[in-house]
């Protein structure tokens, strides 16, 4: 017969590993996924990103959402990060290359400036194109 001594320390490790658990990924509000299109001047934004912050301003709040664009269309779900729903402030940013060189002497001014806008989204996965107008 084993040891008691044994077969406390045995149930105290199981006890342990089914407090810390398996995954070591932090727990907090629910994220959901959201693409879309990104256009400017009628035609698709080649490169660039898209952040959504909660708009704390109209008690949102909780983690950036990001997503990278390419060929005019984004997906949180590719390596990005989903967004909370509710409103969102959103900056878009346009590049001219998927990597800007920062060696150039003088690099090509991106397509257009960052952009600003708001958009109120769900709480699930959803659809959101973007239009990035002219600027003035």
């Amino acid at each position: 017969m084993p040891c008691p001594k044994i077969i406390v320390a045995f149930l105290l490790s199981c006890y342990a590993v089914s407090i810390i658990g398996c995954g070591s990924e932090v727990e907090g509000p629910e994220r959901f996924d959201v693409s879309g299109n990104v256009t400017f001047n009628g035609q698709p934004v080649a490169y660039g990103s898209i952040i959504f912050t909660p708009d704390t301003s109209k008690q949102n709040s909780g983690p950036q959402g990001v997503a990278t664009i390419r060929d005019g269309k984004y997906d949180t779900a590719s390596k990005g990060r989903g967004v909370v729903g509710g409103l969102h402030k959103v900056i878009i940013e346009g590049l001219n290359d998927e990597v800007p060189d920062e060696t150039e002497e003088n690099p090509t001014p991106p397509p257009f400036p960052e952009f600003t806008t708001e958009v109120d989204l769900p709480k699930e996965t959803s659809t959101q194109d973007f239009t990035v107008p002219a600027a003035k």
